[in-house]
């Protein structure tokens, strides 16, 4: 009897187990079902751009094709003709739609739907501008900016071979020797650096939408050893009307001269002046070169390297096309084998500003231009002139520069140069976490 009652009392407790286990595997099930079910209904992260909501749209992005026009563009997204024609009638006195032009981005935004018509055309012609045109409800049109930020940075180095190398070791973008070399224009030569000259730089970063890097916005100040001998540069507004900057050395010395070194700024000197050249083309004889030849692509803007008038601009022989600024009645200067002139006959033009672009009309074999420089109606070498300094600082700026510059020159001084052995072991940790943009965007 003991036994058949210990029996039952065992069969029961192990009924009662499995309906527990039972009971709570399914309790369980029903957590997890309703945790799935919580994590699918999430809403997504809202995601804006140009001040839209983009999860409220179809996305559709591309860019501006040869032929391409506002209207084909809008019909070939299911948009009729009327239409398109009472958008770009109420958009004109905003943006010309004939502007497109080839190779530049736009986004179209559709109705979240099967129809995906089209709400939105928003056309990009540069990296921070934009034009909406919204015809979504009314129509209206507008331009706007993405919003920009500005980051400092530091730097410094030692040469070794050269500045670019220099810059590379420590994954920063080329173009930053070209911003120090206008920067020294006419105090160091960077086709002629000395192995063990150090520098140090304080520069600005652009960056689009917090992320896209949009290249070097400007350098502040830097500090240049060269053979031994200092060289500050330092950024200071001499005009706050006009928006006026110009570089000055730690004494208020204006960095620049009356004239631009260089008539364009990415450029490569293929050929200096030579009044004994030889050309093997020529039977070896002496055919002098009067002229600086700065190699550069088809296109590149050709600035004047001081103020002056334009006394000519046209086509001729072996100069092709061609523009002669008269500076004084001591300087002029000449631009040969340009692909386009922007001066005529009678411009007033300042230091700077852009009066044709590189091209290979002439006597040329690649695409440059020849820079050719007269003093008192001789033409001379630019390079072997002691040429005059630009406008010095005014007195009542010199003690306001002087103050402006004394905590900069201390954060040039507390910034420690990287020692020559490390820009290696740098170089290779960059290759591996910094992307290609970031690494060779050049402005």
């Amino acid at each position: 009897m003991e036994r058949t009652r210990a029996r039952r009392l065992g069969q029961r407790c192990i009924i009662l187990v499995v309906l527990f286990i039972s009971f709570y595997s399914c309790r369980k099930e029903e957590q997890q079902v309703d945790t799935l079910e919580t994590a699918l209904i999430e809403e997504p992260e809202d995601v804006y751009e140009f001040g839209f909501n983009l999860n409220d749209y179809i996305v559709k992005r591309d860019t501006v094709k040869k032929g391409d026009s506002f209207g084909q563009i809008l019909e070939r997204n299911q948009l009729g003709y009327s239409e398109i024609f009472k958008i770009a009638e109420r958009a004109r006195d905003t943006f010309d739609i004939r502007k497109l032009q080839v190779g530049k981005p736009y986004t179209i935004l559709c109705s979240n739907d099967s129809l995906q018509q089209p709400k939105c055309f928003i056309y990009q012609p540069n990296k921070t501008d934009y034009v909406v045109i919204n015809f979504q409800d009314s129509i209206h049109a507008y331009t706007s900016s993405k919003p920009i930020k500005y980051v400092e940075r530091e730097i410094s180095g030692v040469i070794t071979l050269n500045i670019s190398e220099a810059l590379s070791a420590q994954g920063k973008s080329i173009a930053l020797a070209y911003k120090m070399a206008d920067v020294y224009a006419w105090t160091i030569d960077f086709t002629r650096l000395q192995k063990n000259d150090k520098f140090k730089v304080i520069y600005t970063e652009k960056y689009i939408d917090d992320s896209i890097y949009a290249g070097i916005e400007n350098i502040k100040a830097a500090f240049f050893e060269h053979n031994k001998q200092p060289f500050y540069a330092f950024e200071f507004e001499t005009d706050s009307v006009k928006g006026i900057k110009d570089y000055f050395n730690d004494e208020a010395k204006n960095l620049r001269r009356a004239f631009l070194k260089a008539p364009v700024k990415f450029k490569r000197i293929s050929s200096r002046y030579n009044l004994n050249r030889r050309i093997a083309l020529y039977g070896n004889r002496v055919r002098p070169h009067k002229g600086t030849d700065f190699a550069a692509a088809i296109g590149t803007p050709i600035m004047a390297t001081a103020n002056g008038t334009v006394i000519a601009s046209e086509k001729r022989g072996g100069n092709g096309n061609y523009v002669k600024i008269k500076h004084n009645s001591t300087y002029s200067t000449q631009y040969l084998h340009m692909s386009k002139r922007k001066s005529k006959v009678g411009d007033y033009v300042k230091q700077g500003d852009v009066i044709g672009w590189v091209g290979m009309t002439g006597n040329t074999s690649g695409p440059h231009v020849c820079y050719r420089f007269w003093k008192n109606g001789k033409q001379v070498d630019p390079f072997k002139q002691d040429l005059p300094d630009a406008e010095p600082i005014s007195d009542s700026l010199k003690t306001k520069f002087l103050k402006y510059i004394q905590p900069i020159k201390q954060q040039l001084e507390a910034i420690e140069y990287i020692p020559i052995q490390q820009t290696e072991t740098i170089e290779n940790a960059l290759s591996e976490t910094l992307s290609t943009d970031t690494v060779a965007n050049l402005e």
